[in-house]
């Protein structure tokens, strides 16, 4: 046993559990690239005025959450909290957008936030982002939600609830942050929660406090306060949500956690995880690219918590389809048989097939355990003697069924077989 852990708040991935992690990543994935999202994957760690810039001071990812560390050059970096900020920066850096708008990019990895770990909250996580950045449409907005949603139904996900909101624009939201300073502004709240109303007063409606939501009864809400053409845009996202079959609540305390998001906004939050709900959301952030130095970019944009989304399955009973490794598992007796059966696995892995093979000189006993532990569905075992003959037994690992097949004619019969 090794005198080392893993940190506090962080997991180590493991098989078997670890395919239905990657099942879950795949699904999503496999989601956005039918819809032409292309991939992109961004350093771990950035400078860190790129989050508290674009993410905003008064989050509380930038506020208390970033692992920040400064080089020896005296740079100060930070683990990426989060996706968005970073596919920007990389987008302004490459110029990206003089290509054709919008650029639809989707991207897999690990992010990091000093958090108080909890069951569904870690300090080190896993996301699948989708971000189409460069184009204001509702319908864009709408795709992306409904690339979300089709991919937590594909994965068997029945208890999944889509909260909706707007946020809305430069224009309405000004007048909607005023009245809610006022109404903020009479309650009795913390030092700290008082500060924050001057800094992003929409941030206090989603404090998860009790003694704090009380005092929200009555609080403005920002769709009495929306523009015309933000009311329209909104209604349209919500025409093609409902269109397409897909069902959502409108949430009007809705806000998210981070300081860029505009107009659209929306979360998918699972019945069965209690505290920790939420398994992904995202919105519009039509400002982020100027905020980062750039031209103005409008985008919209999600990330689904591959952590979260196995929890919920877990607690729905639902088992990821996780696609298999080896299907077929080799058991050699003897010497000489050994080398013509690893042979024959390199030719079967050649055609396509996943395969191991028995290593170690285990004996047939020890072996066929570990031809089981493999979740293979044959296993072949030849001797010499079966070898001398042409022959190679193959077993079928589920019905316990045995037959010999001409080593000629084992890959075309096990392809066969696998269809």
């Amino acid at each position: 046993m090794s005198e080392f852990q893993a940190p506090k708040g962080t997991f180590d991935l493991l098989p078997p559990g670890s395919a239905g992690f990657l099942a879950v990543r795949e699904a999503i994935c496999a989601s956005v690239r039918r819809a032409g999202y292309r991939y992109i994957e961004t350093p771990a760690f950035e400078d860190t005025k790129l989050f508290s810039r674009g993410v905003g001071e008064s989050t509380d990812i930038v506020s208390k959450e970033m692992y920040t560390f400064t080089t020896r050059g005296g740079t100060s970096l930070t683990l990426r909290p989060e996706g968005t900020a970073s596919v920007m920066r990389a987008v302004l850096e490459s110029n990206l957008d003089k290509a054709g708008l919008p650029v639809k990019l989707y991207y897999s990895g690990s992010f990091y936030r000093y958090e108080r770990p909890q069951k569904g909250r870690y300090r080190h996580f896993s996301q699948v982002g989708a971000e189409a950045i460069g184009a204001m449409d509702p319908a864009l907005d709408a795709e992306l939600i409904i690339l979300a949603a089709d991919a937590l139904r594909e994965l068997g996900l029945s208890q999944v609830t889509l909260l909706l909101n707007s946020l809305g624009d430069a224009q309405c939201r000004p007048v909607y942050r005023a009245a809610l300073q006022d109404f903020l502004r009479k309650l009795d709240l913390d030092e700290r929660t008082q500060a924050r109303i001057e800094i992003n007063p929409l941030r206090v409606l989603d404090d998860k406090r009790e003694s704090v939501q009380e005092q929200l009864v009555g609080a403005p809400v920002i769709v009495d306060y929306l523009c015309e053409d933000c009311k329209a845009y909104h209604d349209e996202v919500r025409e093609l949500l409902t269109a397409n079959g897909v069902a959502f609540t409108d949430d009007v305390k809705l806000v998210r956690g981070l300081d860029y998001y505009t107009r659209t906004t929306f979360e998918f939050v699972h019945g069965g995880l209690g505290s920790q709900s939420a398994v992904g959301g995202g919105g519009r952030y039509d400002g982020l690219a100027e905020q980062l130095g750039g031209q103005a970019l409008p985008s919209v944009g999600w990330a689904l918590g591959v952590d979260r989304i196995v929890l919920a399955l877990e607690a729905e009973g639902v088992e990821p389809a996780a696609g298999e490794n080896v299907s077929v598992f080799a058991i050699a007796l003897g010497e000489s048989a050994k080398r013509t059966l690893f042979n024959v696995v390199t030719e079967l892995r050649r055609a396509g097939l996943g395969a191991d093979f028995g290593y170690a000189g285990k004996g047939l006993k020890g072996t066929m355990k570990a031809a089981d532990r493999s979740g293979a569905r044959f296993a072949l075992i030849a001797g010499d003697r079966d070898l001398a003959e042409g022959l190679v037994q193959v077993k079928d690992l589920t019905s316990g069924e045995q037959s010999p097949v001409p080593l000629t004619e084992l890959v075309s019969t096990l392809k066969e077989k696998l269809k």
